[in-house]
């Protein structure tokens, strides 16, 4: 059985076993995978810190059409989310994102669009500083809806649909340039949060947490 490469962006790990972990990882060409990385909570681990959250990296695996879980075999680091990590404001954005995508794509179902939106949205963050993350957040999760197909007419200020309509029509950089702030936008993330929850029927632990700083 050949091995197959993926660029992916890693979701989440869970511990599995005393050595082991279960990652969920969102390949370009694949959709949201799982698999089992073998010795990955070991110093001499294969996988280094590639496994962190929204690390992006070139992952090798083995997967069986009969089992649910890939194997991991190792992967390959092509960015790592370290350097914004300093920032906590920043670090609270990422783990929201990886949440909300865990969370809202479903298993195994290619969608390049929503790969490439954590792409312009994570370089975002890295090349702004103070409130980059509110930018990036918003613009995230009005697109998170969207490509998801459950995006209506939202009940929000008259400010924020048009906050909206150029989220829809503008790269994230051009939205970027507009004046920022936590409430900027405030009542669109709640409201589509609230769209989140009600579609995955469960509560986002990271978005109390954001809208918090």
């Amino acid at each position: 059985m050949p091995a197959r490469v993926s660029e992916s962006y890693v979701l989440r790990t869970f511990p599995y076993s005393e050595a082991d972990l279960i990652v969920s990882f969102f390949t370009r060409d694949q959709g949201k995978l799982r698999g089992v990385a073998k010795r990955a909570r070991r110093p001499k681990s294969p996988f280094g810190a590639g496994l962190e959250r929204l690390t992006r990296v070139h992952m090798r695996y083995y997967q069986k059409e009969t089992t649910e879980l890939v194997r991991l075999d190792s992967c390959d680091m092509l960015r790592s989310p370290f350097e914004l990590r300093s920032s906590f404001e920043t670090s609270v954005g990422l783990d929201y994102i990886a949440e909300v995508t865990e969370q809202l794509l479903p298993a195994a179902e290619p969608n390049e669009k929503y790969f490439r939106l954590i792409t312009a949205v994570t370089e975002h963050l890295a090349a702004r500083t103070g409130p980059a993350v509110w930018c990036a957040s918003t613009y995230f999760t009005v697109w998170a809806v969207r490509l998801s197909g459950f995006l209506p007419e939202p009940r929000v200020s008259a400010e924020s649909r048009e906050l909206m309509d150029e989220v829809l029509t503008r790269p994230v950089a051009q939205v970027g340039e507009r004046a920022w702030s936590k409430a900027t936008g405030a009542d669109l993330r709640r409201f589509l949060v609230r769209l989140i929850e009600d579609h995955i029927e469960r509560r986002l632990l990271t978005a109390p947490v954001l809208e918090a700083l």
